[in-house]
């Protein structure tokens, strides 16, 4: 069985008004697609963030013929460096008047058993995925507190709940991620901030086939409900809506984007 995708869903103006601030939102992932629908949501501003160069200056530029009327703005910002993180923070609250919404997207994966994993790449795959969603919302909060308002969505992963082999260091630090959501959320929620969480099974995208053998999606896509793998634009929906006021009472929440029985 293969369900076909569904129509594309345009704007409602859930995010009218609102500035947003997202990491890892260049090429054609998770976070592009999440910066897409922030601007189709009608955000009155909108900063980029990435580690490559070109590709989010094209990124940039895409999301500036999708709405001539939002501010889009882009800087470089590798979320394992902590004055990169608070120099992309700084230059967001001075261009965009203040981050009301910030997309936690940064997150690092890939294919390797434990037996044949280095400390190294342990190690940098949580220091993307899961210290770099904790040095971004340290310094987003910074900035909400005093106003007492603000919205975070981060963006964990199935993996967090659900054994894969060749995933134990990504799947570590996406249940980080979703036990970082809840923790700092309650503490956020004293200052009227709102921190949640997506966690998507599979979307498919050009980053993720790098990541992972053609076999091994098939198989993931075909245990999925619909028999085939989310779209990123259908990730990117609940990440607005998170983000938006429908979203009002939910704090510490991890949203389950998926398909799957389980």
């Amino acid at each position: 069985m293969n369900v076909p995708v569904p129509p594309y869903v345009e704007g409602h103006g859930l995010l009218k008004g609102r500035s947003v601030l997202i990491t890892a939102a260049a090429g054609v992932g998770i976070g592009f697609a999440a910066a897409k629908k922030a601007v189709e949501e009608g955000c009155r501003a909108i900063m980029i963030s990435d580690v490559h160069e070109r590709r989010l200056s094209e990124a940039a530029e895409k999301l500036r013929s999708v709405s001539a009327d939002v501010k889009v703005f882009h800087q470089l910002c590798d979320v394992t460096k902590e004055e990169q993180v608070q120099a992309l923070v700084d230059a967001a609250e001075d261009k965009l008047a203040g981050v009301d919404v910030l997309i936690n997207n940064a997150g690092l994966g890939g294919l390797k058993n434990v037996v044949d994993m280095t400390d190294e790449e342990w190690a940098r795959v949580l220091d993307i995925t899961l210290t770099g969603t904790m040095r971004m919302t340290r310094a987003a909060l910074k900035a909400m507190i005093p106003r007492k308002r603000g919205a975070i969505v981060n963006n964990a992963s199935v993996l967090g709940w659900r054994a894969q082999k060749g995933q134990s260091h990504y799947a570590a630090a996406k249940a980080g991620v979703m036990a970082f959501t809840r923790c700092s959320a309650l503490e956020a929620a004293e200052h009227g901030i709102r921190i949640n969480a997506v966690s998507p099974s599979i979307a498919m995208h050009e980053f993720l086939k790098k990541a992972s053998t053609p076999e091994e999606l098939e198989h993931l896509s075909k245990v999925e409900a619909f028999g085939r793998a989310a779209e990123v634009w259908e990730v990117a929906n609940v990440m607005m809506f998170l983000a938006s006021d429908y979203a009002g009472y939910m704090v510490g929440e991890v949203v389950s984007v998926s398909s799957q029985r389980a």
